[in-house]
């Protein structure tokens, strides 16, 4: 079962080079998780760099255009953030709570990221590893979201909610989209 939810952009930092952005969720049989990012609108227009041929772990990947994921199970304020670039490089983060970063968790796999670019849309896809997930047998809350850079430089900040009058993907609130447990495999 494919979940689609269409992200909005923050008020504070309108966008109007895209007409829609929207991501799916997917489970895979073996418990890793499908997500698949579309923008859709004018994107000649946005800063998107081509994809690396050996791209890897690199932090910052926020400060330009890259498409997220924030994943907490049950009630838990732990959670994980996943940040992925068009370049094919990525980022995994652990919290024990809100932007308090769980230095004992470094990621065991890497994402699998492919993008497919069109005049109207660009289409990122990343498998995320069941070993990257949280091991907890709850439903799972995820926050999708994307920082999207035009050519002259300016951010706009997708999510499926923005619960402050700033950006902040890092609010509890905005982990909105539940995914049920029941269609994955929990690997320890």
């Amino acid at each position: 079962m494919t979940i689609r939810s269409a992200l909005q952009c923050h008020p504070a930092t309108p966008c109007t080079t895209l007409s829609a952005l929207h991501a799916d969720v997917a489970w895979q049989p073996d418990g890793a998780l499908h997500l698949r990012f579309v923008l859709a609108g004018a994107i000649e227009a946005l800063r998107i760099p081509a994809q690396l041929a050996h791209a890897g772990f690199r932090d910052g990947l926020w400060q330009h255009t890259c498409c997220e994921a924030f994943i907490t199970a049950g009630e838990t304020p732990a959670y994980r953030e996943f940040n992925f670039a068009p370049s094919g490089e990525w980022a995994a983060y652990a919290f024990s709570a809100r932007r308090v970063r769980d230095p004992a968790w470094h990621p065991t796999h890497a994402p699998v990221i492919t993008t497919r670019r069109t005049p109207e849309e660009w289409i990122l896809e990343t498998i995320l590893p069941a070993g990257l997930l949280p091991t907890d047998t709850h439903d799972l809350h995820i926050g999708l979201t994307a920082v999207i850079e035009d050519v002259d430089a300016t951010l706009s900040y997708w999510a499926l909610a923005h619960p402050d009058t700033r950006p902040d993907f890092h609010r509890r609130e905005a982990f909105c989209l539940r995914v049920p447990s029941a269609n994955h495999t929990v690997h320890p």
